[in-house]
């Protein structure tokens, strides 16, 4: 399997919020119009709140009421943050929480640990990958999923959370009591050297830390000799605009643009540059990016395009082009509002308008495919005068598409709804070889035997399909497999290395590293591609 060998479709989350509200129109010329508008408002809530069929409070339909004019501006980053979408926001741009610090997700009705953080109370009391959480605080967690699980987990840091533990080859759950402690996420994952003098970093966030993150990150693989960089942003989201600024400043000279903001109101329309030099101007680099990739993690990449210091690989990115400030309107509630609009250092616009959820869901395009919808009659070029494409989000050097070949397509399509079935055996079946301690070497090989019992567990969880389905994804079927199994009996790092070795793009970006000393011959190696 290659990097793009999923099932599940992955998409950026954006905050949408779509009720039946509803926002007063006319003309707002003066003040006394206005305020004509304000007390209509009052009196149709008062009408609705005193005769409406249903028992609705005040205080809701005035939730209602701003859910619904929001909606109406039809920008999903304009938007009403309850308190738990709040401080969501709040650790994935800090990446600090008070836990226990582990990843975890729900598999087979029960809360799986992914892995524990390195140095964190839950690493420290020894969690391991594939461990079952079957209680939190006398709590059954059968059939939990992850938010709630970690809503219970977080507190306060100094305070106990009890846990009850699974873990395969011990019969009986083990209890934990383990002191939450303030955590923090490292955003920067997969460091790794991929090839002889070729590193590989992937960066997850564009969080507070994440500039000296990389840059410890990217010192490391050069004292390991790395010579040249591959920086992965296909799964990135982005996150704070200073934060993307000062990771495109570790690549580019002093003085270089870096992106332009564009907006209304005061202080909106802003000109970024690079503060300081570059710190490692002998090292090709090489991004990569997706569908996935998006806001911050494309103002990276548009600027490394846009100076000629990075070759872009992959498929188009998301393409969130605006800015937003978040402003606090009590201790647990906040207001996200769009003020502007980036373009990268050429003048292309990176953003590109958002379709409905209904309009995603009917014209997806596959992966990796240009979307004509998005055209920019303009002619952009690079410093060094190579022509960039516009219509919003970045459009990659090379365009290296990373989907299901046709066999694997068709094992999708019958999957179809059986699909959380298939991921429990993946989970279930890969615990138990874990117990059986089977699996000795990181360089493990999925055998054939493995296969055919993987297919009659999924036969006994009922999910059937014609042999020559089954065999035209064997080879997928082996690589989702190897990674779990990667992951729960060596470890995330395990897993992460696993993956990266059946990437077809990173394998490409290798490729292009190797024969490519520097980043003028770099870029030159794939000129008219």
């Amino acid at each position: 399997m290659k990097y793009r060998r999923v099932l599940l479709v992955s998409a950026v989350v954006t905050l949408a919020f779509v009720s039946g509200g509803w926002l007063l129109q006319g003309p707002q010329t003066g003040g006394a119009q206005a305020y004509e508008r304000e007390r209509l408002f009052e009196e149709v809530l008062s009408h609705v709140a005193r005769y409406y069929v249903d028992t609705v409070t005040t205080s809701d339909l005035y939730d209602m009421a701003i859910e619904g004019m929001l909606d109406r501006l039809n920008d999903p980053y304009t938007a009403f943050l309850r308190p738990e979408v709040y401080e969501e926001l709040n650790i994935n741009t800090t990446g600090d929480y008070g836990g226990v610090g582990i990843r975890i997700e729900s598999r087979d009705q029960w809360i799986t640990i992914v892995g524990p953080l390195a140095d964190t109370p839950g690493d420290r009391a020894g969690l391991q990958a594939g461990d079952l959480i079957v209680e939190i605080n006398g709590m059954s967690t059968k059939g939990w999923t992850t938010a709630q699980a970690a809503d219970v987990m977080r507190g306060e840091p100094g305070t106990d959370v009890e846990l009850k533990i699974g873990r395969a080859g011990i019969p009986e759950p083990m209890d934990f009591t383990i002191t939450r402690a303030r955590i923090h996420v490292n955003f920067v994952e997969g460091r790794s050297m991929v090839a002889p003098g070729v590193g590989y970093v992937q960066l997850t966030s564009v969080s507070r830390e994440a500039p000296q993150e990389l840059r410890v990150a990217v010192d490391q693989l050069r004292a390991e000799g790395a010579k040249s960089l591959i920086l992965d942003l296909r799964a990135n989201p982005g996150g704070i605009l200073e934060q993307g600024v000062a990771i495109a400043d570790l690549f580019l000279d002093r003085g270089d643009v870096v992106v332009e903001m564009k907006g209304r109101a005061r202080g909106a329309s802003q000109t970024f540059t690079a503060g300081t030099e570059e710190s490692w101007h002998d090292m090709p680099i090489v991004v990569l990016v997706g569908r996935n990739t998006a806001s911050a993690a494309e103002i990276i990449s548009g600027a490394l395009q846009d100076h000629d210091r990075a070759l872009v690989l992959g498929t188009r990115t998301f393409g969130k082009g605006v800015a937003y400030v978040v402003l606090p309107l009590s201790e647990t509630e906040a207001l996200s509002v769009t003020t502007s609009r980036w373009y990268t250092p050429s003048g292309r616009s990176i953003d590109r308008p958002v379709p409905t959820f209904s309009q995603q869901i009917v014209s997806r395009p596959v992966s990796g495919q240009v979307d004509s919808s998005a055209s920019d009659t303009v002619e952009y070029r690079s410093a060094s005068g190579r022509l960039l494409q516009g219509g919003g989000g970045i459009v990659p050097d090379v365009n290296l598409p990373d989907t299901l070949d046709a066999g694997e397509q068709t094992f999708a399509r019958v999957l179809g709804a059986d699909l959380p079935k298939y991921r429990d055996v993946i989970a279930r079946y890969s615990l138990d070889l874990k117990g059986q301690g089977v699996i000795t070497s990181q360089d493990f090989q999925v055998t054939d035997a493995m296969l055919e019992e993987f297919h009659n567990r999924l036969r006994a969880r009922g999910v059937e399909m014609p042999d020559s389905v089954w065999v035209g994804a064997r080879d997928l079927v082996a690589d989702q497999f190897g990674f779990e199994i990667a992951r729960n009996v060596f470890g995330r790092e395990a897993e992460l290395l696993r993956r990266i070795k059946h990437d077809i793009q990173v394998s490409r970006a290798v490729e292009l590293l190797r024969t490519s000393p520097t980043q003028e011959q770099l870029l030159a190696s794939v000129r008219g591609n």
